[in-house]
């Protein structure tokens, strides 16, 4: 059992939401971490994000940038997993996924890089009897088949999950802010069409035209996940993480972005591939704590909304 100075300093994590007593039945919203980067092509780093996340939550308010007051919701930070091997690593992250999804909880995974994301959305798959929808927010496809031999590398989230039965085809996923491509992704699209909206065509179209195309796209689906590369934004916004591409998302499109994307039944998000060590000024940790908590003022805007219909 923890001691109760711990418990009180859990409870001061997340603007003070975080309510480390709570049964998993009566939390709002369970957060988990991730930490691992085993699944890297470059640099890593990754893992300690879910701990350095955490550690500049104790002095932020409960608020979000619209003047809302949050505090109503209870968070439950249920730790990270961790194990001695990635298949168990995997295991343990797609059982506690499928039981939050069965129980029809709203989750937040903390990365670790893009792959640990592959547990999450099989998770998700094996709690479900239907379609479920994705979208990629990135400036990488991760369709890779495999990167230096790895098919469980953070270039292949995606095209992991196109494995999966309830990810009948590529109309199950929409990629946004992507600006890279191998050449293995080139051969998939040759064969198969993809969703996507491009770092150039996003900045060309405006935040308002591409949620109009995701949402004519995705309204298809009755449950979907939404899972967020930092390297999505432009390196002038977050420069710590692994495979930084030049021409990103502007901080300010990805934050209008993302409100209007919680108009589409979002079952849970991620954030994955912050690496605090590879920036001093750790933008793109501070950028990822508030991609956080505005989603949460989303979701809790939008239940209470839903409550009062």
């Amino acid at each position: 059992m923890k001691k109760t100075e711990e418990m009180i300093q859990e409870s001061a994590i997340w603007a003070g939401l975080n309510r480390p007593d709570l049964s998993l039945p009566s939390a709002d919203i369970i957060v988990f971490g991730i930490p691992y980067d085993g699944g890297v092509s470059f640099r890593s780093g990754a893992k300690d994000a879910p701990a350095a996340l955490r550690g500049i939550t104790y002095t932020i308010a409960p608020t979000t940038e619209y003047f809302e007051d949050i505090s109503e919701l209870k968070i439950l930070d249920i730790g990270d997993f961790e194990a001695t091997t990635r298949e168990d690593l995997f295991a343990e992250v797609e059982d506690k996924v499928c039981e939050l999804v069965r129980q029809n909880k709203f989750f937040t995974m903390i990365g670790g890089d893009h792959s640990t994301t592959i547990p999450v959305q099989r998770g998700i798959n094996r709690a479900l009897n239907e379609p479920f929808g994705i979208i990629h927010i990135d400036a990488h496809f991760d369709l890779c088949n495999e990167l230096e031999g790895d098919t469980l590398s953070h270039g292949s989230t995606e095209r992991r999950a196109l494995e999966l039965n309830n990810i009948t085809s590529t109309e199950n996923i929409f990629f946004i802010g992507i600006r890279s491509i191998e050449m293995d992704e080139m051969a998939f699209m040759r064969n198969n069409r993809v969703h996507v909206i491009n770092a150039h065509e996003f900045h060309n179209f405006g935040v308002s035209q591409v949620l109009d195309s995701v949402k004519a796209q995705m309204q298809a689906f009755n449950k979907i996940y939404l899972t967020l590369d930092i390297d999505c934004l432009d390196p002038a916004y977050a420069a710590g993480t692994g495979t930084p591409q030049f021409g990103g998302l502007h901080a300010r499109d990805l934050l209008n972005l993302l409100k209007g994307l919680f108009d589409l039944p979002i079952i849970g998000f991620d954030v994955v591939e912050i690496a605090p060590g590879l920036d001093p000024a750790l933008t793109s940790l501070f950028a990822g704590r508030k991609i956080i908590t505005e989603c949460w003022g989303h979701y809790l805007r939008k239940r209470n909304r839903l409550d009062l219909g």
